[in-house]
């Protein structure tokens, strides 16, 4: 592969089902390579450093902010950062690769606005905010707290989601994946 790769973002409110896209998309598609993002907080049960995210204390994500190491990076919650690596970025689309960042809203506007050129940007939108909030209580991950502060984070993520090239309701997991896998496919002129 000599040719430069491109940029690939999925963006979706947390539980909007950008992990399960993802896994999929990889299966599907050999040529696309995932943005492990670095984030300050704790591993959840089953993340592995590296792979999940790379997980950073406080310190040295402020020493790779200081750097200008990140592509992007944002406060998603208080205390809790979350980045793109540049680095890793740009290595793998120097080798040809598309590279899917499964990034938050803020994180996807801030690399729409820096790039010069324009990636297949796709934001999964939930069929409700109260399927949004089963979706959640279901992963069992979230404390009642944590689970109002994605809930209301998710209102206002929603409504930017006019500010991507593509919207896809995630009503039906295999109807929003096969419209993704399609949208996918036509970008990277691969048949699907």
């Amino acid at each position: 592969m000599s040719k430069r790769g491109k940029l690939i973002v999925l963006v979706a409110p947390s539980g909007g089902g950008k992990s399960t896209m993802t896994r999929r998309l990889l299966k599907d598609f050999p040529r696309i390579r995932f943005s492990v993002s670095a984030t300050t907080r704790r591993p959840r049960a089953g993340e592995t450093d590296g792979v999940s995210y790379h997980f950073l204390s406080e310190e040295a994500f402020d020493k790779k902010v200081q750097a200008g190491s990140f592509l992007e990076w944002v406060e998603v919650y208080a205390g809790v950062r979350y980045g793109t690596l540049r680095e890793d970025v740009e290595n793998q689309l120097n080798k040809g690769y598309f590279v899917l960042l499964d990034v938050d809203v803020l994180g996807a506007l801030n690399v729409l606005e820096s790039l010069g050129e324009t990636p297949l940007s796709v934001f999964l939108k939930p069929p409700s905010m109260s399927v949004l909030k089963e979706r959640l209580i279901l992963r069992g991950s979230e404390s009642e707290k944590s689970l109002e502060q994605r809930l209301n984070r998710a209102e206002k993520e929603i409504s930017m989601a006019d500010k991507f090239g593509h919207v896809i309701v995630n009503d039906d997991l295999d109807e929003a994946y096969d419209e993704l896998k399609s949208l996918v496919g036509a970008y990277m002129d691969e048949p699907f």
